[in-house]
């Protein structure tokens, strides 16, 4: 049953177009992820859905009594409401009051909120995106909208979400970043990509492949397209004789496809090039660090000594820790006993949760450009340019002020900001919050490349497994435990300790990360390719000057009838042959250009 439609919708911001008429169908018991880089708007066709923004043009249409719930990136609550009457008051109906109370309370408690009557005002910000959370799941919606709910959440709770909305009999459309949510939780899979929308109808690991397919498909009708368009073009120089009416269909084809053929748009860049300062042999060490708010105690007693090239992440629930140690190492904040001990080499990167302070009024590039006009890499020197353009700003945004930014495009600017004071120590504080998947594949090949120390707090369980090799796990009396390998490694060990059956799904993923990708065989000519390849042009070129010279004799004998049968019977066996030796030319010509990419 379809539960709502939107049709040709378009949007856009100042000059910025978003959609140029999308087409999106929300079905029972749908859970759709949205993907797309930052600034596609992801979140405006969310709020477009929940009927929170109008578009430009197009119609939403929902089915009659049909309830949309949406819950956005940063929730605002109204002052002084208690969570009870945030979550529980404010969703009952008549068909709910009998058992809200309790199923509030029991997603509450999970989430560590054992007191309801608690004032929304004095939370911190991730226990108010979990308590406007809560208040999403037990709502009776046919269709729950949700941007970004996995952010602020540690990776327990994340999990946690994964099986109640797997369990959840309603419809779901979501904008996430987290691949192993969308993997475990999403049926079908929606792209926004340069105004344009793709379905899959699939999980995410699936959309991966269809994408892939869908570019490779796109790059080969190009490629195909632009062998056509040179064999036109050589004929159009020969000297198209435009008297006959298939000439003159010849070059109007011609002159369609030279028009129509443009190179598919790349999704950008990812290879890049790490930049950072030489660290000596005395990189960081930190001493016996404690640090206590209160009566509670956050760290005790904690020492390690980083090495070059460490790669080091530290997990653990909402408020034990994390971020206080990343800022004890910054010098922002001060232990309550122990040291941290920096080498003279010692350059530190930090990408906090918050961005700094952005003036609106500046151009991308110039804030760049206020912290490095070139860099220095394993390349060569980057210009500010280049690098933008690598981290998916195009030539537009470059110059465009930083106010005319998506939230998460202002977030990937801060993150290249940090990037291109070459740091040998990079802090990651919660990087992939409001990032978009495409900027967390670039980073992540960032990473891999980086030749300093990396450390990093995050609950992305994918990206942890794809960049940490060491983690620190935040226990009971300010106890860290160290983990060798990456979240799935520490997610089975935790399990096993605990008895409970290891999660195939992790299992198979830790496994994939060891496994050597398969080299694929190179392309080459066989001998007969290689044969026609050379010959065929002359070829095709033989026949054209034989059926231009079947042409002039069927003028010369338009008074003999069985002649001039004779001479179009064999300019139509000629044509024929023409036309199989531009479909092999043009395969050939295919396969020679992809041969000589992989040299």
């Amino acid at each position: 049953m379809n539960l709502l439609t939107a049709k040709e919708i378009q949007k856009s911001y100042t000059e910025k177009a978003l959609f140029t008429g999308i087409d999106l169908g929300v079905e029972e018991g749908d859970k759709i992820g949205i993907v797309g880089i930052n600034g596609t708007g992801k979140s405006t066709l969310l709020r477009i859905l929940a009927g929170l923004e109008e578009p430009d043009a197009g119609t939403v249409v929902r089915g009659s009594q049909v309830y949309v719930r949406y819950l956005p990136q940063e929730p605002v609550f109204p002052p002084g409401i208690t969570i009870y009457d945030y979550v529980v008051t404010a969703n009952k109906t008549e068909d709910n009051e009998w058992s809200i109370a309790g199923d509030s309370k029991t997603i509450l408690n999970r989430m560590g909120f054992p007191d309801e009557s608690l004032v929304v005002d004095h939370l911190s910000g991730g226990q108010k995106k979990m308590v406007a959370l809560a208040a999403a799941l037990v709502a009776d919606c046919d269709i729950l909208l949700l941007d970004e709910p996995t952010n602020h959440l540690n990776s327990e709770m994340v999990i946690w979400l994964e099986e109640a909305l797997i369990q959840r009999k309603g419809a779901l459309a979501m904008v996430t970043h987290d691949r192993y949510f969308l993997d475990r939780v999403c049926t079908k899979i929606v792209e926004i990509h340069r105004g344009k929308l793709y379905q899959y109808q699939t999980s995410f690991s699936g959309f991966l492949e269809a994408k892939a397919a869908r570019e490779d498909l796109e790059l080969a009708t190009y490629r195909k397209n632009r062998n056509i368009l040179r064999i036109e073009l050589e004929w159009m120089r020969r000297g198209a004789r435009a008297r006959a009416t298939k000439q003159k269909a010849h070059i109007q084809r011609y002159e369609e496809l030279r028009d129509s053929t443009r190179a598919p748009a790349a999704d950008g860049k990812v290879e890049v090039s790490a930049v950072a300062s030489r660290l000596g042999k005395k990189t960081l060490e930190l001493c016996g660090l404690t640090k206590s708010y209160g009566e509670r105690l956050l760290i005790r007693d904690f020492s390690y000594v980083f090495c070059r090239k460490d790669r080091i992440g530290f997990v653990g629930p909402n408020g034990c820790g994390k971020t206080t140690l990343m800022r004890m190492i910054m010098g922002l904040e001060q232990p309550d006993r122990g040291q941290v001990i920096t080498g003279p080499t010692v350059k530190i990167g930090y990408f906090s949760q918050e961005n700094e302070a952005l003036d609106p009024e500046r151009r991308v590039i110039d804030y760049i450009r206020d912290t490095a006009e070139y860099v220095q890499t394993e390349d060569g020197s980057v210009s500010a340019a280049m690098m933008l353009e690598r981290f998916l700003f195009d030539g537009v945004l470059q110059y465009s002020q930083i106010k005319k930014l998506s939230g998460g495009e202002k977030r990937r600017l801060y993150l290249l900001k940090v990037l291109m004071e070459a740091p040998n120590i990079l802090i990651l504080d919660e990087p992939t919050n409001d990032l978009d998947i495409q900027t967390l594949a670039i980073l992540e090949d960032y990473l891999e490349r980086f030749p300093g120390i990396l450390i990093m707090v995050s609950h992305d369980r994918y990206f942890l497994d794809k960049t940490a090799e060491r983690l620190f796990a935040f226990g009971e009396n300010g106890r860290l435990r160290q983990y060798e390998g990456g979240y799935s490694a520490y997610l089975e060990l935790r399990q096993r300790e605990a008895g409970v059956p290891v999660s195939p799904v992790r299992t198979e993923r830790a496994s994939e990360q060891k496994t050597e990708k398969v080299k694929t065989a190179k392309l080459k000519f066989t001998w007969q390719e290689q044969k026609d390849y050379d010959s065929i042009e002359a070829e095709i070129e033989k026949i054209e000057e034989k059926i231009a010279d079947l042409e002039q004799k069927i003028q010369l004998a338009a008074t003999d009838f069985m002649k001039l049968n004779e001479l179009t019977q064999e300019k139509e066996a000629q044509e024929g042959l023409l036309e199989a030796k531009m479909e092999r030319y043009i395969y050939l010509s295919d396969l020679a250009e992809r041969i000589r990419e992989q040299e």
